[in-house]
């Protein structure tokens, strides 16, 4: 429910995401931490999406969890309670190594590992991809589409080589398939694209900042935004790896402490669903919105949606 005296912004829906993974697993602490060591690490990741979980079912917002193979296998329990709890579950990979740096064969057997794992444990399919840190590449998304996946969340608007891409939900077209896209929402400023929707940049901005460039989005474009983050976000008391540089310390530890309550006020402040449902009822191209259709004998869960 919104605070007292506050107004739900509007009633547009957007896209809620949680990418699922340990925050010894994100790309700017690689030179701290080794994959070999991952498994003798203290784990976060559960106690961190339960208290996320509990978040959204106070607010009544689901949500599409991008979940980490590598974390399904070692907890299937959360998994099934994230599911449970009527949660859209999509795939993260299994490895969490970049798209870019991997070969075309070595990404289709760590998707195909990924979605097996995600699959035997909800019972449904595995509509949605989204690549570690937006690590994604044009062959990746023509791999994805012919392994059956309907839509791919992992354009960055800014990275280089995707600068020209669409700031909204479109159809690409994938080795000849249909796949539906959602890129990470930016703001349009001067001629500018701006992150805004999620991370960290949730995290630096002051919080009145975000809520006005995402009603911008909702209000003066019409359009639905997609906003990301990841369980160890709302974590100030992680363990911190050393040998990380400065500069990528200050943006994976800025404003831990502030999460949690910012994220309460935005699920207060706008209305939210998983990707899937706003990609199939949303205010996104029809033909994404066509593109993402599963077949009505594997369907998920209905999406709940925040009142207000």
């Amino acid at each position: 429910m919104p605070e007292s005296g506050r107004e739900i912004v509007n009633d547009i829906v957007n896209a809620l995401t949680i990418d699922v993974e340990e925050y010894f697993h994100v790309t700017n602490l690689a030179a701290a931490v080794r994959p070999e060591d991952w498994a003798g690490l203290a784990s976060s990741v559960r106690p961190n999406t339960e208290r996320l979980l509990a978040l959204l079912a106070e607010a009544k917002v689901s949500a599409t969890f991008f979940v980490l193979g590598w974390v399904a296998e070692r907890d299937p329990a959360l998994v099934r309670q994230i599911h449970a709890q009527g949660h859209e579950v999509a795939c993260h990979g299994y490895s969490h190594e970049l798209v870019h740096a991997m070969s075309p064969e070595a990404f289709r057997d760590d998707l195909r590992r990924a979605r097996s794992l995600l699959e035997d444990l909800t019972g449904e399919a595995v509509a949605g991809y989204r690549a570690p840190s937006w690590s994604i590449t044009p062959w990746a998304l023509d791999i994805l589409a012919e392994e059956g996946f309907r839509y791919d969340a992992s354009i960055m608007p800014l990275k280089p080589g995707a600068s020209g891409a669409p700031r909204f939900p479109h159809l690409v077209r994938a080795n000849g398939s249909a796949l539906a896209e959602f890129p990470v929402t930016t703001l349009r400023l001067l001629g500018l694209k701006l992150p805004v929707a999620g991370g960290g940049y949730f995290r630096l901005y002051p919080y009145r900042l975000t809520r006005a460039a995402l009603s911008s989005i909702n209000r003066q474009e019409g359009r639905p935004f997609v906003f990301y983050l990841h369980p160890w976000e709302i974590d100030p008391a992680q363990p911190r790896p050393g040998k990380v540089s400065p500069l990528k310390a200050f943006r994976h530890y800025v404003n831990l402490s502030r999460t949690e309550r910012r994220l309460q006020r935005l699920l207060a402040d706008f209305r939210f669903a998983p990707i899937r449902h706003v990609l199939e009822y949303g205010q996104s191209d029809a033909a994404a919105r066509l593109a993402c259709t599963l077949p009505p004998s594997s369907p998920l869960p209905a999406a709940r949606v925040a009142q207000g």
